[in-house]
């Protein structure tokens, strides 16, 4: 449709061109031809002169539109992008949420099976003590287990046919009364080069979902009637005639081994391994172990090298060079055997400390507050800061575990949950729990020099929910 002022313009240069051929005819004197001739070349001239700014006009128009509508095509594409941003994290967390809801129910299932277990066994007990009643036969001897023992001490699984002999969970520990330090270094030397040199896994758990995160790896040492020998009595003769390094070689490769098998069922389990002073600071033996390290450095963000408080206190050039070297590689390093809470954060995260493992009993101790520079309960968001998270080991009861969540501590270990448990050879579970004197002994000495050796698996991480669970897990 043509537009009003496209035919007023029209009008206008008509009107244009008939004056000037009018004036030209009788102002000039020019004949009415040539006053005709005259008037239309000027109104041809005005009408292509129209045209073409007309025509650069519209282009211009065009131009902006075209500016206009890629401005909003970008625009929508942002906000579409968006919204996909948005239903992928939508569905991230519904996922997680059925996730969570599936591990919930399959261990509240778990403990109402242990529980229906643990009801059998009583009610057969109860059975068995009303027939002894009715018959006048004298009662149990004291040493029976009672309802509260049945459930508060765990029921070892009989092992997976066929049994491992001798059954290194049942063989009493030897203590250092019994041998000199002749006899132990003897024995000791027989134990590595017999491959002798066993860990023990300890689970470390979040709190306070109590699922199993980590384990440690607790060395012990058979001797030849295959008891073992706790990792305080043979450490320090083990510094003492140079056999450390030896120790911890085997303890790493180990570790791998455990590891790499943990992991095929386990992508986010983490094992411990502890590693001595000694050996950080002998060339030859850390350069041995950095050779196998480098090998296995796919494994760095799992592993986790674990250095008693007092070997971070007093490195030497040597020992600073060589936990650097392994900070390169992506190995992570936790600190235990914490004596005082004297800790500096940034120095030790700097060094590529990422774990700092304090005892339930220090962390709660209320002289604490008062010869340390920040409260316990401060600790835990103070090392957050920084990137290194907060363990709190050697846990025995419950009531240690409800205070601990108030100082926002993240993990926990100890015998509450589950003590250290040997390892069949060649991917065998886990054997039986062990027994509780010897148990007790393991577990409340904390942790030693890692070690290495046969392959092993560890059981799958799972929630620990009290006493059924740790029968369970046993």
């Amino acid at each position: 449709m043509i537009r009003i002022s496209t035919i007023f313009i029209a009008i206008c240069m008509v009107l244009v061109a008939a004056s000037l051929g009018l004036v030209l005819h009788s102002v000039a004197g020019i004949n009415g031809t040539e006053s005709a001739i005259v008037a239309l070349t000027a109104l041809t001239f005005l009408i292509l002169y129209n045209a073409v700014s007309m025509r650069l006009r519209d282009r211009s128009d065009v131009g902006n539109q075209i500016a206009d509508l890629s401005r909003g095509t970008a625009d929508l594409a942002r906000q579409v992008a968006e919204f996909g941003r948005r239903l992928a994290a939508v569905e991230g967390r519904v996922a997680s949420a059925n996730s969570t809801n599936a591990d919930r129910i399959q261990s509240v299932v778990g403990e109402i099976n242990e529980l229906g277990g643990l009801v059998k066994q009583l009610a057969a007990t109860v059975a068995t003590h009303e027939d002894l009643l009715a018959t006048g036969t004298p009662a149990a001897p004291p040493e029976a287990e009672t309802a509260h023992d049945q459930l508060a001490a765990p029921e070892p699984r009989p092992a997976a046919p066929p049994p491992v002999p001798p059954a290194p969970a049942t063989a009493p520990a030897a203590t250092a009364s019994t041998r000199n330090q002749t006899q132990l270094l003897a024995t000791l030397r027989n134990a590595i080069d017999e491959n002798r040199i066993d860990i023990f896994l300890q689970p470390m758990v979040t709190l306070p979902q109590r699922k199993v995160r980590f384990y440690e790896a607790v060395t012990r040492v058979r001797d030849e009637r295959d008891q073992f020998i706790a990792a305080e009595e043979f450490i320090s003769i083990a510094e003492a005639s140079g056999l450390i390094g030896r120790i911890d070689n085997m303890v790493m490769l180990r570790c791998v081994q455990v590891l790499r098998r943990l992991m095929v069922r386990n992508k986010d389990v983490g094992v411990f391994c502890n590693v001595a002073a000694s050996t950080l600071g002998n060339s030859t033996t850390f350069a041995q172990c950095l050779d196998f390290l480098e090998a296995n450095r796919a494994l760095a963000p799992s592993l986790v090298l674990e250095f008693k408080q007092s070997t971070f206190r007093n490195l030497g050039p040597a020992e600073t060079e060589n936990l650097a070297a392994l900070a390169q590689r992506g190995f992570r390093f936790s600190i235990d055997h914490i004596t005082d809470l004297r800790i500096e954060p940034r120095e030790l995260a700097d060094r590529g400390v990422r774990f700092i493992k304090v005892p339930a009993a220090l962390l709660l101790d209320p002289r604490q507050a008062s010869t340390s520079d920040i409260h316990p309960s401060d600790l835990s968001d103070l090392l957050g800061r920084f990137g290194i998270d907060l363990i709190a080991e050697r846990i025995e009861g419950e009531r240690a575990v409800v205070d601990l969540l108030d100082y926002d501590v993240r993990f926990g270990q100890g015998f509450l949950f589950a003590p250290p448990r040997p390892l069949r050879p060649e991917g065998a579970s886990a054997t039986a729990g062990a027994a509780p004197d010897q148990a007790q002994q393991q577990g409340s000495n904390g942790s030693a020099p890692s070690s290495s050796g046969e392959t092993a698996s560890a059981p799958p991480p799972q929630r620990i929910t009290g006493n059924a669970a740790l029968a369970r897990r046993l």
